[in-house]
């Protein structure tokens, strides 16, 4: 069953993907023009056709939304909004596609009251996020821009087989928490050919533990021929507290960003009664491009922190220019374990180059890294015994 929507409202485009989906299945497609709307649940069965020339015009009134409620979800509400504008859970064949917009209009959501070029204050409510899944299988995304998301722009949470292709995510990077994609306790996502700017992380990986009995895995999630611009990190993966992510790969990045590849583990966000609990392995990035005001490769755990693995990275074909080294240290309770860098080189703008600590069998091949200068410091005499003085 094919609906094409007429009128110019958020309350129209639910009536007829529940029609839709009624009926067992089929499109919704938006005339050319402007849609303002609140939440909309998407369903099994249904694509979502926005093309060009139309647009999702999300409300800037935090409580026209929806709150995204679910019992084994509620343990966890990143920023401490459950505010949505697309929801979907539990659902299956779901598809957004098309050229047109999707407009969160987010720096309406913050205090915009800042100097020149600095982050909007954080406002005392939460914030929006536009994209949330939970539990969902065989979700596509393909052409649509999702604008000015006003929190996360996706939240992809325990989904299955997901594809975004072609999609364009284009935040205003004086916002804060506004990622692009979270793939959080996903199996097998692939996001391609897209184009990424936000004032958070572009891309990120997590595996958010829910509940004790509940395992959270982040498993086989593929990213190719992007374009990640953030005024954060490019690529963040996992956080202390989380679960296990494992093989994911990454090739063919130009990445613009503060950081490049982050795998940062801080106690500031350790969840409590927890000392660490990460395990990440089988990670790779292959030809990527970075340039980075900081770190191009930074992984870290920082002292106290004992996460159950972090294991077989490869760094592979990367060039960078950067303000500050390649970083990759554990500690005493973490050894990072087969670390490879082949075929990487690049100029770092600080007197250090490269920074190792407590790594099991890391190798670098063909691992060309240029320092920049350091400060010239004046000689300073004092007292001495020793005979070369004397002459």
């Amino acid at each position: 069953m094919d609906i094409t929507v007429r009128e110019k409202n958020g309350a129209a485009v639910q009536k007829a993907i529940d029609e839709v989906a009624a009926a067992g299945g089929g499109r919704v497609s938006l005339e050319p023009g402007v849609y303002p709307c609140a939440t909309i649940w998407l369903r099994s069965n249904v694509e979502l056709r926005i093309p060009g020339g139309s647009k999702l015009l999300g409300s800037a009134n935090p409580d026209d939304y929806d709150d995204f409620l679910d019992p084994r979800l509620d343990a966890v509400a990143p920023e401490g909004s459950r505010k949505c504008l697309l929801a979907c859970r539990d659902a299956e064949n779901v598809a957004v596609t098309g050229d047109g917009e999707i407009d969160g209009q987010g720096p309406l959501f913050y205090d915009r009251n800042v100097p020149p070029g600095a982050f909007f204050a954080k406002p005392p409510r939460p914030r929006t996020r536009m994209v949330q899944f939970f539990r969902c299988r065989n979700v596509r995304f393909e052409g649509v821009t999702f604008r000015d998301s006003p929190g996360w722009t996706f939240w992809l949470v325990a989904c299955e087989d997901v594809r975004v292709h072609r999609i364009r995510i284009d935040g205003c990077q004086q916002m804060i928490n506004n990622d692009g994609i979270d793939i959080d306790s996903c199996r097998r996502v692939s996001v391609s050919d897209s184009f990424f700017r936000t004032g958070d992380d572009c891309l990120i990986l997590r595996a958010i533990r829910r509940s004790p009995e509940e395992p959270s895995v982040c498993e086989n999630v593929v990213v190719s021929n992007c374009v990640l611009d953030s005024r954060c990190q490019a690529v963040r993966v996992g956080c202390p507290s989380d679960d296990t992510i494992r093989h994911c790969r990454f090739s063919n990045l130009v990445c613009r960003s503060r950081n490049g590849i982050f795998f940062e583990n801080p106690v500031r966000y350790l969840r409590m009664n927890c000392t660490g609990y990460l395990a990440a392995s089988d990670i790779s990035f292959e030809h990527v491009d970075l340039s980075c005001d900081d770190f191009p490769v930074r992984i870290n755990v920082e002292d106290g922190i004992c996460l159950r693995a972090l294991e077989r990275i490869d760094f592979r074909d990367i060039r960078f220019h950067s303000g500050r080294p390649v970083f990759i240290c554990g500690n005493a309770g973490t050894m990072l374990r087969d670390i490879v860098l082949s075929n990487v080189s690049g100029t770092v703008e600080d007197p250090v180059p490269a920074e190792f600590r407590c790594v099991d069998r890391l190798r670098l091949r063909d691992f060309d890294v240029s320092a920049g200068a350091d400060e010239v410091r004046p000689l300073v005499r004092t007292p001495s015994q020793s005979w070369e003085t004397k002459f």
